[in-house]
């Protein structure tokens, strides 16, 4: 978390509350809507049925007023007196108002944000102390600032975390959530983006002023169900549909894929795991396996959100790859110099790895360079487009 540290001309903290580290919090007021929430929700309690809230507690009495106890001896006081108690713990009720109302139900949401400011592992004011200065928090490309109002007020900004220190001025402003649809479409070259999990989020834009609920919609809607599936895993709940379970039910043109299994000797899952899986092609973490029983033999990611199962873009190359696998293999003979054999070694690693943009063109050491294929392709390819080479069986066409 970040410190924060309000300070006079003298450079004393304005503030008598402090967070677990020293730093001092940001002086909070209390609004309207958060001490008529807190009577609504005294309201909701039986009379001597606690209010809580950290470090105190509020209750109604039988005769229409109310105890406050945060400690010491209770005390009865009524509705003006509650208030001024109220206001002089004002980050307090303010963090009580902001998950309890304004957030609302628990579930993902609620995680989610409470996650962001690590609301159940920090004090209150340890974290309005970091939140005046900003909590940073990383999902996926996404970089999330949490900041907090003099009202006690959560405001998040939301950008590409490779624009984390352009100004907004300099960025694409949004504030309808919705607007996220059309900035995932397409990548940074403008091609569409079937997989919005794969890093290749375009940056230029921002969402510098959202509230609770909007931070929710936008994150959602740029990584869809990732939060979701996040809270599932964090409450033991996450239901997982492994390839064997997703393939069997496959039909129509998709159909083949049934066909194609992990049997002894074969690794056409871990291949395919492999190809498409890997951090480099997808911030997932894979928690799908062959089966229940049966784990693959590929690493399945570092990503903060879980991969359930296998999703469409595996599906799909797998269906290709099933067809092409059922070709029977044939043995070939090239001639090509040790330093060639290397370079089309190189080639294929640097396509298979997205690195053929950062090849300068003048780099005519690596293996890749443009030029150096093009010199290969004229050297070795006949006037049809071939690789010259012929089959060792001389049953082969």
């Amino acid at each position: 978390m970040a410190d924060s540290t309000p300070a006079t001309d003298g450079g004393e903290a304005v503030d008598d509350e402090a967070g677990d580290d020293g730093t001092a919090t940001p002086e909070i007021d209390l609004p309207g809507d958060a001490f008529d929430a807190v009577l609504d929700a005294l309201d909701d309690l039986d009379p001597g049925e606690p209010l809580r809230f950290e470090g105190f507690s509020v209750a109604r009495d039988d005769e229409g007023g109310y105890v406050l106890a945060d400690g010491g001896r209770p005390r009865p006081m009524d509705e003006r007196e509650l208030h001024e108690a109220l206001t002089e713990r004002a980050a307090a009720v303010t963090d009580w108002y902001a998950f309890e109302r304004v957030v609302g139900e628990f579930g993902p949401r609620r995680a989610f944000l409470r996650w962001i400011e690590d609301a159940d592992g920090e004090t209150v004011a340890t974290r309005y102390a970091a939140l005046a200065e900003g909590i940073e928090r990383a999902w996926g490309e996404l970089k999330i600032t949490a900041t907090v109002t003099d009202r006690g007020e959560r405001r998040y900004d939301v950008r590409h975390a490779d624009d984390a220190d352009v100004s907004v001025d300099d960025l694409e402003a949004h504030e309808d959530p919705l607007d996220a649809r059309d900035l995932v479409t397409f990548d940074e070259m403008g091609r569409y983006r079937p997989l919005k999990t794969a890093p290749s989020l375009a940056g230029g834009w921002v969402f510098p002023d959202l509230g609770p609920r909007d931070l929710y919609e936008t994150v959602e809607t740029i990584y869809p169900a990732t939060v979701a599936n996040w809270h599932r895993e964090r409450e033991g709940e996450l239901d997982v549909t492994h390839w064997r379970e997703t393939m069997e039910r496959q039909s129509g043109i998709y159909g083949v894929v049934k066909t194609w299994d992990r049997g002894e000797g074969h690794e056409h899952v871990d291949w395919v795991a492999e190809a498409c899986c890997d951090d480099s092609q997808c911030l997932k973490r894979r928690e799908w396996e062959y089966d229940e029983d049966t784990d693959l033999d590929v690493d399945g990611g570092d990503g903060v959100f879980p991969c359930r199962e296998p999703c469409s873009v595996v599906v799909s190359a797998a269906r290709k790859w099933t067809r092409l696998e059922s070709e029977q293999p044939r043995t070939y003979e090239f001639e090509l110099t040790p330093s060639e054999k290397e370079q089309v070694e190189a080639i294929i690693d640097a396509v298979a790895d997205g690195r053929t943009d950062e090849i300068r063109e003048a780099d005519t050491k690596e293996g890749a360079n443009r030029y150096r294929a093009r010199f290969l392709r004229a050297k070795r390819f006949d006037d049809e487009g071939n690789l010259g080479g012929v089959p060792t069986d001389p049953d082969e066409e």
